[in-house]
């Protein structure tokens, strides 16, 4: 997704600077939680109507991006983390 930041915004007065979905207080991180809990698209989409599925997958590319940084995690960490 090209424009994925068209649909993320960070700001400090809303939900303490989290990443969300622009216009709204969903997080990055909850979305990313509701995928990894087993959660389709379609039951995230339809839990949280006023969002689409664009803002979805923008939600999905702005946390592969932020991961590609210079941060490194440790094998002993991921494995025991």
């Amino acid at each position: 997704m090209e424009h994925y930041m068209d649909f993320i915004e960070i700001n400090p007065k809303i939900m303490l600077g989290k990443p969300v979905i622009k216009g709204t207080r969903i997080t990055v991180e909850l979305i990313l939680d509701k995928l990894a809990a087993g959660e389709s698209m379609e039951q995230i989409l339809e839990s949280y109507p006023h969002i689409n599925r664009e803002q979805v997958k923008a939600a999905i590319t702005f946390a592969s991006h932020a991961l590609k940084g210079e941060k490194s995690y440790p094998l002993s960490y991921a494995i025991a983390g």
